[in-house]
Formats: structure tokens, sequence, C-alpha cells
């Protein structure tokens, strides 16, 4: 006699096989939060709060999931999908993002400690490793807790005897709440650039004659030349420059550092004592690195415009190898994108950035270097939004021109490249010889 097996029992097999398992912290979230989010989320780093346990993360589930619904977070604001691919990019694909919400919607479990990774192991400290020198600002600078910091500029020695090559530098600010930028540049023997300023206390530089502006990163190209470097910058959400195995940055001997630091002030009287990290190439590196920038001060915003757009274009005169881009605008800034036309008449687009975001200044790093050929020229389009309905926009009733504070703006796209330590900088560009950039 055939025994049937009871209906029940069938209708529980079918509904435990169509159930999907369910999503909790260890086994689905945390390896998500490892690679993408816990880099600047943990302590010493940029991230408002620490993502790396579970306590940790459960009082912020709703706001983690609206962040990542938005695509608010992790964020990344290159457009890889439709153009290029990039080295470690950060953002959440849509399977992902479905991941957190179920997570968050089904209660934010926490699931078998046993099915969670291994602990992610960072570099305490200094995120470029142990530098081989350390330039630190002399004394602590104050910064008010209301009103208009200009660019403060610090000179210092860098007792150099002889050429360093510079394989890897980081800045880590002293104090990131009112630090809107810094770079580190380096200023070669007999350059004029701020030759009129003491060395090692800060000042800021008067404006120039005739003008609105204050002394700038165009002007140690007007009075220095492109010998006077841009080395490393901080920017929040920017990592730090560490270059390939066979590549790195020249510092001549004898020159100067020259540290630009800009503060925004936040309501708190507070001082800040920023400390660079430089590791030096054990031996002379058979590419060296150099960073260019496309950029025209030739913007005049109507007010109210929601779209104005503004162009500039850079042509290489030597062969050279592009390693990274990054866009750079100030609150009224909407979209920017990178295109090179090669010699051939061949054109792509190395960046787009559709949804410029002001508060995260990221750095794009090609998977392999690109090629640009002598004669490739690159155009760079940039789209501010100067209405009202831009929520970041200081004052839509205003024109808007180039300056150095955040409700002035600027068009700029930084480029790291790789060039034949022989060539002659005089002869890396076409006309114009000087390279067209502004510090951010």
């Amino acid at each position: 006699m055939r025994q049937h097996t009871p209906l029940f029992l069938l209708v529980s097999c079918v509904a435990a096989l169509a159930a999907p398992a369910p999503v909790t912290f260890h086994k689905d979230v945390e390896p998500l939060l490892q690679q993408h989010c816990q880099s600047c989320h943990r302590a010493g780093e940029i991230g408002p709060m620490p993502l790396l346990t579970y306590a940790e993360t459960r009082k912020w589930a709703a706001s983690i999931k609206e962040a990542v619904a938005l695509k608010k977070m992790p964020p990344w604001y290159a457009d890889s999908s439709a153009h290029q691919s990039y080295r470690g990019d950060t953002s959440l694909s849509a399977s992902e993002i479905a991941t957190i919400r179920t997570w968050v919607d089904s209660g934010s479990p926490k699931g078998n400690p046993k099915e969670a990774p291994a602990p992610r192991k960072f570099l305490e400290g200094w995120n470029i490793g142990k530098p081989d020198m350390v330039v630190k600002m002399p004394e602590p600078y104050k910064i008010p807790a209301t009103g208009t910091v200009e660019y403060t500029y610090i000179i210092l020695p860098t007792n150099f005897k002889e050429d360093m090559w510079v394989s890897a530098a980081e800045i880590r600010p002293g104090n990131r709440a009112t630090m809107h930028h810094a770079i580190l540049f380096t200023r070669t023997p007999g350059s004029q650039w701020l030759a009129e300023y003491p060395k090692g206390v800060p000042f800021v530089p008067a404006v120039r004659p005739g003008t609105k502006h204050r002394s700038s990163d165009g002007d140690r190209l007007a009075e220095g030349s492109l010998a006077d470097e841009w080395i490393v910058d901080y920017v929040p959400g920017k990592l730090p420059v560490q270059l390939p195995e066979d590549t790195a940055m020249l510092i001549k001997a004898g020159s100067e550092f020259v540290l630009q630091i800009h503060y925004t002030p936040n309501g708190k009287a507070v001082s800040d004592q920023t400390e660079i990290g430089l590791v030096f190439s054990k031996t002379p590196p058979a590419k060296r690195a150099y960073l260019a920038g496309v950029s025209t001060t030739r913007i005049q915003i109507p007010a109210g415009d929601p779209a104005y757009k503004s162009t500039a274009a850079l042509t290489f005169a030597s062969d050279v190898k592009m390693l990274t881009v990054s866009p750079h605008m100030h609150l009224r800034g909407k979209s920017m994108d990178l295109r090179a036309t090669y010699p051939t008449g061949e054109s792509e687009t190395l960046m787009a950035v559709p949804h410029y975001d002001f508060n995260w200044q990221q750095t794009y790093e090609f998977l392999q270097p690109k090629s640009m050929p002598a004669g490739t020229r690159l155009d760079l389009t940039a789209v501010y939004d100067n209405s009202a309905n831009n929520p970041y926009n200081p004052d839509p009733t205003a024109t808007v021109s180039w300056g150095d504070q955040t409700y002035e703006e600027m068009m700029l796209s930084v480029i790291a490249i790789q060039i034949d330590p022989k060539v002659d900088l005089d002869k890396l560009f076409a006309k114009p010889k000087r390279r067209p950039t502004a510090a951010p």
C-alpha cells in the first residue's frame, strides 16, 4: 500500500524552499561595510561615526538605508558605467543597496557572529605607512569662530642637499572640522613666487594691484615656473598620493615647501597644526609624476542662471600617460566632464561627473595609465547652477566670478600624469606653455 506525504508537509517544504534566506549583519552587511565604508567610518578618519561593529552600525540603520538609497553614501560621483572604470570604486551596486534596505526593513538582525568576515586591518595613523619625513606646521594656527579666513601660506625649508623623489605623500589635518583644503607645493631655488614673504610663519598674501584677487596658484605660474610643483593636497574624501612602483615626483635640491591652507570657521574658535608625511623612492624612478590642470579663470555666472556652461582646454606637446583625474568647483558646481581627442581624431570621455558634490572632492584613478600622445587635446566642460533651486547656493541674486572663497567659483580638473624624467617641463604643453591651473 502506497504511503502519501501529508499535504501540510508538502506545503511547508515548498514554503521553506521559496523563502529567501534572512539578511543579517554579520553574513550580508558587514562585508559591504568593510569594502565600501570602513576606510572613512572608523576612529581618526573623516566619517562622523564608526561602523566597525554591529552595535555601532545598528543605531544608524535607518540613516544608512536612506543614504545608500539616495546614493549619498558611499560618496562616488563619477559615472563609471558608461565611460570609464576606476580603481577603488566605492559605489554600491543595485543588489548591494537592496541587501542593506532588506536588512533595515527586517529589523536589522545581528545574525550568527561565526558568519562574520575577519575584521579588516587598517594602518594606524598614516595611510601611506610610516613616512620617511614628516613636515609639521611650526605652531598651531588659531581659527576664529566666525568670519572669513583667507588662504593662508607657510614657507618651510626642506634642507634637501640632493634631489629627492617622492613616491607617496599624505596630508593629515590637525582639525578636519574647519579645514576646507590644504596643498603642499615645492618652490624651486631662484623662484620668485611669494618671495617677498617671511619663512616659517603663516601669512595671507596681499591683494594683487588692480584686481580683487590674492596671490594664489595662478601667481605660482606667473611668478615662478612649472618647476614650482603641486605635490599633494587634502580635501574631504580624497585619498593620499601613492604612486606606481616605478613612478615618483621630483623635489629638487635646495627647494622649499609652500603649504597653502584654507580654513572655514564653524562656530567654534579652534586651532590646527597640520602634518604632511612623505615616502621617498630609494632609487631614481623610470617615470616622473607631475600634477597638471585644465582650467580657466574666465567664468562669469549670471544671477539665477541654472545651467551656466564654462569650457577650457589643454594640449600635450609631449607623449604622456594619465594616471588620475579629479574635478573641482565650488557650491554652484552642477556637473563636469573631461574629454580627450587624440591625434588620430578618435575621442573618449575620461571623466563624467553628472551630479557634482562640493562636499566630496574625489580623485579617480584609471585601472591602467591612459596613453596621451603628443597632440592630444583635453576639453573640460563645467556646468553651474546659480539659481534658487540649488540648495547650496549662497546667493542666487549674485553674479559670480572666479575666486578663492566658496561663495565664489572655480573651474578646474587636476590630472596626474607620467612623463619621461628628462622631459623639459616648459615643452610639456602646447601654447600657452604655462599650464592653466588654480588651487582649489
